[in-house]
């Protein structure tokens, strides 16, 4: 049996806690031994990002502290961005700040930590939850942080092209941004807007009813473009796809 360790990240924690709860489904769903630490609080990212490097290895080495020590081997997390984060991130931020032992820590963590649908497919080696059903039209949106930080194209698709009822829509820009980019959303609005316009009418176009990510701060952003705008289309974390079979 796969032991895990879930990594919640803040957005999951504060806007979507179903995602989380529908993660912990599928993991043990798939034969998966879970348990939650809950003392554990950011990965760092927001503080990294915003360039307050001290600032963000406080918190990051708060992680290490809360994970390193864990007997359960696997960190699973429903965001690729926060995974991206501990992955690579870290090397970066402990090296500009010469932390020599957090980075020691780091190595034994960053090959342990996985996104969801990584984990899954490449871990697990698990493509079809079973029970999984959705009826709808779905556009897969590929986050910046999925595709370029952790490597990951046909994991999310495969789940997904495995869920009974499901059809998988071409998304034109599926590798684009969709403008939310953490503190870039707030300097620059105008254009973070516009991306998020471009992505939601674009699956509209492409007959879409939802949107699906690994990401929950890029669906965050979408979903209050959508309803803003009214628009026709919801979103829904991969998660929460996967565990309708789970229920």
């Amino acid at each position: 049996m796969l032991q895990v360790n879930l990594f919640i990240p803040c957005f999951v924690d504060q806007v979507y806690p179903e995602t989380g709860i529908n993660m912990v489904k599928v993991l043990e769903s798939v034969g998966c031994k879970v348990q939650y630490n809950p003392g554990q609080t950011c990965c760092g990212q927001p503080a990294y990002n915003a360039g307050f490097f001290d600032e963000a290895a406080k918190v990051a080495q708060k992680f290490l502290f809360d994970f390193g020590t864990d007997t359960f081997h696997y960190i699973v997390a429903p965001s690729a961005s926060c995974v991206g984060m501990v992955k690579n991130s870290y090397t970066r931020l402990f090296t500009q700040l010469g932390d020599e032992e957090a980075l020691r820590n780091h190595e034994k963590i960053k090959g342990r930590i996985f996104e969801l649908s990584d984990f899954l497919v490449n871990v697990v080696k698990v493509e079809r939850i079973a029970g999984a059903h959705y009826e709808g039209k779905v556009a897969l949106h590929d986050s910046c942080s999925a595709l370029r930080e952790c490597g990951l194209y046909h994991e999310p698709r495969k789940l997904l092209q495995n869920v009974k009822g499901l059809e998988l829509v071409p998304l034109p820009d599926s590798e684009s941004c969709c403008g939310f980019g953490g503190t870039f959303a707030i300097k620059f609005e105008a254009i973070s807007v516009g991306m998020a316009e471009q992505k939601v009418r674009h699956a509209i176009d492409a007959g879409a009813d939802t949107i699906v990510s690994t990401d929950p701060s890029c669906l965050m952003h979408l979903e209050a473009f959508a309803k803003k705008a009214k628009l026709p289309i919801k979103v829904m974390h991969i998660a929460d796809i996967l565990a309708t079979g789970t229920n």
